[in-house]
């Protein structure tokens, strides 16, 4: 049902991925959908908000992000309520759960060594070319200092995109060319992978784990939006103890 990062984080630092398995949701929503803006049941969603909250043991409920493929970083602490719009959120307070929803976009839970403050970080292609990785790493005092762990997410294989797309990376960073494989009529398959692995490392950030999924391809275990359009999302999780 869910994932659990492979990475050296302190003890006190908890993550955790959902999948598409063990909820109550049907149809294309089939069954652990945590979001509640697409034409899922709203019913069927707080349920598996539930789930999803004890199955993992969070201390206390995650605050749910309005998504809107930014760049806004929110700090979360004890009085923080929704509806919050961002993309990607931090906290140093205990038991605050720092939450972001994908279904093809990447996620990025992030830790400092010292387990005193944790991220999650929403980035599809846009809110990645636009920065949302160095605005949350920016909340940290020593980026060099940071483990990071990238969720499911579309793979190379499975995203194609436009020229453009490429155009605006390259034009911050010529390297980013060789995370784009040329396709017939001026389309791209673009990794999302690579590019916030070299987004990390101009930051100076060199621990980096996982990104071994493909939302599109394991259909088993993800949503994917461009997979089958009309679907739900899993949510990427972590909290200091």
């Amino acid at each position: 049902m869910f994932i659990y990062p492979d990475w050296p984080a302190p003890n006190n630092v908890r993550a955790i991925c959902s999948t598409r398995v063990g909820g109550v949701s049907s149809n294309g929503y089939n069954s652990l959908n945590l979001a509640q803006h697409v034409q899922d049941d709203a019913k069927m969603v707080q349920q598996n908000r539930a789930i999803y909250q004890q199955k993992s043991f969070m201390p206390t409920a995650p605050l749910w992000l309005n998504q809107v493929h930014g760049i806004s970083v929110a700090e979360l602490s004890s009085s923080s309520t929704e509806p919050i719009t961002a993309d990607a959120c931090f906290t140093k307070e205990r038991k605050q759960v720092c939450t972001v929803m994908t279904a093809d976009c990447l996620p990025l839970l992030i830790c400092d060594q010292a387990g005193k403050q944790v991220a999650a970080i929403h980035a599809g292609w846009r809110g990645l070319c636009a920065g949302v990785i160095e605005r949350t790493v920016a909340q940290f005092s020593q980026p060099q200092q940071l483990f990071v762990w990238l969720g499911p997410a579309i793979s190379q294989a499975k995203f194609e995109v436009g020229q453009e797309v490429r155009t605006a990376f390259i034009q911050q960073d010529l390297k980013a060319a060789n995370a784009f494989i040329a396709q017939p009529n001026n389309k791209y398959l673009a990794d999302l992978y690579q590019l916030a692995k070299m987004r990390l490392a101009a930051v100076g950030i060199t621990a980096i784990y996982g990104g071994d999924y493909c939302t599109y391809q394991q259909s088993e275990l993800f949503f994917s939006y461009r997979r089958d359009g009309e679907t739900g999302r899993m949510a990427s999780s972590i909290w200091l103890d």
